[in-house]
Formats: C-alpha cells, structure tokens, sequence
C-alpha cells in the first residue's frame, strides 16, 4: 500500500466509554442509572479499575483505592472484574472495525487506532465511517465507542476525547492550526506533571506558546522531547497505524484488585503467569528468539521495577529466582505482576552471563 501523504490521511481513534463498567450495565441492566465501579473490595485493599459516569459524578477515578471511592460516594456499587467478557465483547467491537480497513492498531482492549485512508466505504469518507462504526457497536453490541476522525494518530486521538462520553469529533485538514494553537500543553504526548511544570515556569502554557519558540530552544530545554514538542505543536505526527509490529518482547502481566504483599503472596500468581507466557511464546514460535528473562512489578506507589537476566531460553526457576530477587529488593505491597522474554534479531550475539537491573 502506497504511502498516503500527511494532511490526506484519514485516521479514526475509537475508545469505549468507561468499557468495563459499560459491559456489566449491558450485562446487568439493573446497574443502569447507579454509580457502579469494576474493582476489589475495599476491606481487602482493593482498587478501582474503572467506573461509569454517575461515579465519576462524586470523583471516582481508576486506580483510586475503593475505600476512598466509597467515602466519595457511599453508594457506590463495586463489582469485581470478568475479563472473559470484557475480552469477548473486544473481540466483536474489533471485528466489527475490520469491515472497514485491514489498518487496525490496537491499543487495549477498548481502544484503537484505525486507517482509512483507502477505505471505499462511504466513498471514503472517515467521518461517515466513525458514524456507522459508532451505530454498529451501539446496535449490534450494546455498547457505546467515542470517535476522533483527523489526519494523524495525535490529533485523533485528542478528538476522541474531545466530545465524550458518546462523541463524535472531526477535525479537518484545514482546521488543524487553529485547533492546536489553543490546546494546553497537557495535551501533548510526553508531557507529564514534571515536564508540564518545568512549562509553565518558562511561560509555555499551550501550543500557541511553544510556536513562538525555535526548535534548538527545545531541545535545550526538553531533551530528546524536544523535537517531538516542536512537531506537535504544529499539529505535525508522521506516525503510521500498524496492525502488525516487529515484536522485541513477549510478556503478561496482571493488576491486582487486592495488594500482594511479598514473595509469598506472588509465588502462586506467578505460575499462572508463566503458563500464559509459555502458550503465547509457543504462539509466536519465539522459542529461538529469547534474549532476556524478566519480572515487573508495580508497586502501590505506582512506581514500576523490573529484575531481568540474560538468557536463550526459559524455565519456571528463573522467574522463581527473578521473582524472589524483586521482592527482596522491593517489600511494598505490588499492584501489578508481570514476567516476559525480550527477543533478539537474528543476528544479535547470545550473551549467556546473568545480569540484573533495576
């Protein structure tokens, strides 16, 4: 497929409106109407995954501990997760997607990125293809996905959630200056609390602002960032949409509704992880691939720390002994527990000697 030039593109981002949450109202109509969340029980020191908007109404947010989400609203109906339906009706939302293109990149299971730039529905155009895709999964599946139609994944990806919940939002080629102009720089990909703030102190508040500044001036400033802050600021993102990847890692991992506290805690979790890893390395046929051994954990800090070594293949005692090194080095209580293998290209050297990072 050719290349299709920057400002001719026609880029959809789809995201489910509070997907979790909207899947048990679907499933349970009885939930309609109330302030529901999907998490883990507050007397076991649960967290919030996600919630529907009547929570969110009192200040509930994911990854909010659920007995601060129940002081905020004493109401609140907590429900724990099911991933297989939330996986089973991903699988149809994404089915539905691939009518229209072959250009599908998922993000997670409730978001994607879509390119229709040669798409012949609707003679080509991405704003009526966002509508019907959007009345399909409303009608078919019951569900409700919110729709940012721009030329580049940047841009469509704010338009999603522009217009939320239950949104439609299209910004056009020739719209783009004066639609970035006012944007905060918040907004912007890369910038978090730290970056934002260092902004605001040279008084960069929004793209308008960062216009006005000349791109050696970024770099200065922001690093590796900068480039990346002047482009956007323009509106400019060249990224494609891929619907496959060069895979450099194959990992699992899951968070926790309820902390694991120590080594103990997360032996049992970790041989769940480890045969879901082994089917999806089996899957890739990864086996002659593998590099690196590695665990994750999140903790309740948030903060992420990893342990890996190298290694060309894969047993159940290394993860065991990376495990237990994790936990020995980090003893707060983890939200999230992940293991995987990083892969090599064919013609990168085998390093048989263990080495450990954090």
């Amino acid at each position: 497929m050719s290349a299709t030039p920057q400002n001719t593109r026609k880029i959809i981002h789809l995201d489910a409106d509070c997907f979790y949450a909207a899947v048990e109202m679907r499933d349970h109509p009885a939930y309609i109407g109330h302030a529901l969340a999907v998490g883990g029980q507050a007397d076991r020191r649960g967290v919030i995954a996600t919630c529907n908007y009547e929570a969110r109404a009192f200040g509930v947010r994911s990854a909010m501990p659920t007995r601060h989400a129940l002081r905020l609203c004493p109401q609140l109906i907590v429900v724990p997760p099911d991933f297989t339906r939330y996986k089973a009706a991903s699988k149809a939302i994404f089915a539905i997607y691939r009518d229209y293109t072959d250009l599908v990149e998922p993000l997670s299971l409730d978001e994607a990125f879509l390119d229709v730039s040669n798409s012949h529905h609707h003679q080509g155009s991405a704003t009526r293809i966002a509508r019907e895709i959007r009345a399909r999964v409303k009608t078919e599946l019951k569900l409700i996905v919110s729709a940012g139609v721009a030329p580049n994944k940047f841009l469509a990806k704010i338009a999603s959630d522009w217009d939320k919940p239950d949104g439609l939002f299209v910004i056009r080629p020739h719209e783009i200056e004066a639609f970035v102009e006012q944007l905060p720089v918040e907004r912007l990909f890369g910038v978090g609390p730290r970056t934002a703030a260092k902004m605001h102190a040279l008084n960069l508040n929004n793209c308008a602002d960062l216009r006005q500044r000349e791109l050696p001036f970024l770099r200065e400033q922001f690093g590796k960032l900068g480039m990346q802050l002047y482009q956007l600021c323009r509106g400019i993102d060249h990224r494609s949409v891929h619907n496959n990847h060069l895979r450099k890692s194959i990992s699992v991992e899951t968070t926790y509704l309820n902390d694991l506290n120590g080594f103990d805690e997360c032996l049992p979790q970790l041989k769940i992880l480890y045969d879901e890893l082994l089917e999806r390395v089996e899957k890739a046929n990864a086996s002659q691939q593998i590099k690196k051994a590695f665990v994750k954990l999140r903790l309740t800090s948030f903060r992420v720390k990893s342990v890996e070594h190298n290694t060309s293949h894969i047993g159940f005692e290394q993860f065991h002994e990376l495990l237990k090194t994790a936990c020995t080095r980090h003893q707060e209580p983890i939200r999230l527990l992940g293991i995987g293998i990083r892969l090599r290209e064919s013609d990168d050297p085998l390093q048989m000697d263990c080495l450990f990072n954090e």
